[in-house]
């Protein structure tokens, strides 16, 4: 079979071991043997948390540039040893950012086609969070969060000194790595695999979401919408028992919204995990009702009779008056599912305590719902949906969780 070498290029927290991981899981599938040469792994395991401090990678520190292009060359050996015997793709997970660094590669490389993939992501609130993220990796435990968070942006302020995009290369590709498109490409019929690595590149990856809907509020009993409304005693014991249902299987990202209602339901799933970043991104919202928000349906009939009537005749494309509505909802629910996606990489679980429209909008990216359906769509308050898509995999179930565990575990999904 053809062999292959996929480097990756771009700057620190930009999604690129993400897509890698992407990538090995994608073409394993299709039989292939994938193996990922990570150098930031490597540098850890030879070099220690001393390699963690910026200066390590100012360009005029030649001792760190050495060490650098030295742990690369001990990277590229392996993949090549990889490839000659049984491996058929070799991915290399680095920065690779200087028009040097990649010639040293290609020369080095000349046994097989390397196909470059730059990851590009402007999106700097995304890329705080990654930061964020990163920062709490072994390496920065020394370091206040403050610290290690400016000592994680210096180092990406050298990592731009010496940055140069994809262009001269022979084969390349470039994404953004936030909405999985493609941007830009350099590539013919002699890449091997490449009409699945496309594929790939432009599909969400989603091994297990799920979805579920904050408990029982006081406004839920009243029958009053928006707001931000605490969890009834229903509503608490709904969040307990989720939390049960969950106890024992890794969640590692939980994602909510700003409301109240969304960070108590998630409390007892947070609490029954070991390892668990909790989230809260305000994409995930409730649907703002503008004049509307506090109001009972009842109420909006009598006071507002010509709105209400306005939204019965058409719920998905109905806007209320300084608010918002389906139609409006859509761009920034898909944002924050994207950035979801992107925060939590390619893990192997991830759950989203949403609302009750935001769950349609939600369930509606992958059911692929008529739009004037959507504001339909059954939401409860004791079950939540569990959601496979990959390139080879769709699943979509409805759980129930109160009572009925016996019936179903997450971890056998």
């Amino acid at each position: 079979m053809d062999k292959l070498y996929i480097a990756m290029v771009g700057l620190p927290a930009r999604g690129k071991t993400t897509v890698a991981s992407k990538l090995q899981e994608g073409l394993a599938q299709e039989g292939l043997n994938v193996r990922i040469f990570n150098n930031g792994d490597l540098r850890r395991e030879i070099l220690g948390a001393a390699s963690s401090r910026p200066e390590f990678y100012h360009p005029d520190n030649q001792d760190g540039r050495e060490a650098r292009d030295e742990l690369a060359r001990m990277n590229m050996e392996r993949a090549q040893a990889f490839l000659a015997a049984d491996g058929h793709v070799a991915i290399l997970d680095a920065t690779n950012v200087s028009t040097q660094r990649r010639r040293m590669l290609e020369s080095a490389q000349e046994d097989h086609t390397v196909l470059w993939v730059e990851c590009v992501n402007d999106d700097q609130e995304l890329v705080d969070a990654s930061i964020l993220r990163k920062t709490r990796l072994p390496e920065f435990s020394g370091l206040t969060e403050q610290q290690a968070i400016a000592s994680f942006k210096r180092r990406i302020t050298y990592y731009e000194d010496i940055y140069a995009p994809l262009g001269r290369e022979r084969f390349w590709v470039r994404v953004d790595s936030l909405t999985n498109r493609i941007i830009d490409e350099q590539v013919f019929h002699s890449v091997p695999y490449y009409v699945t690595i496309r594929d790939i590149l432009v599909s969400d990856w989603i091994r297990n979401l799920y979805l579920v809907r904050h408990g029982q509020t006081l406004y839920n009993q009243e029958g009053r919408i928006g707001g931000d409304s605490d969890l009834t005693p229903e509503g608490f014991e709904q969040a307990e028992a989720l939390g049960r249902h969950f106890h024992g299987f890794s969640i590692p990202y939980v994602f909510t919204s700003t409301r109240k209602r969304s960070h108590q339901t998630a409390a007892p799933i947070r609490k029954g995990q070991t390892r668990c970043t909790v989230t809260a991104l305000p994409d995930f919202d409730e649907i703002n009702a503008g004049v509307c928000e506090h109001m009972r349906y009842e109420d909006i009939k009598n006071t507002l009779p010509e709105e209400y009537r306005s939204r019965q005749r058409d719920k998905y494309n109905y806007v209320y008056p300084g608010g918002e509505g389906y139609v409006t909802l859509k761009p920034r629910v898909d944002r924050g599912l994207k950035k979801a996606l992107f925060l939590s990489g390619n893990a192997e679980a991830l759950m989203i305590v949403g609302h009750q429209a935001i769950n349609r909008m939600i369930l509606s990216h992958f059911l692929f719902r008529r739009t004037e359906d959507v504001p339909y769509i059954y939401i409860p308050q004791d079950q939540y949906f569990h959601i496979t898509s990959t390139q080879k995999k769709k699943l979509f179930e409805q759980i129930r969780f109160t009572g009925r565990r016996e019936q179903h575990s997450p971890s056998a999904t």
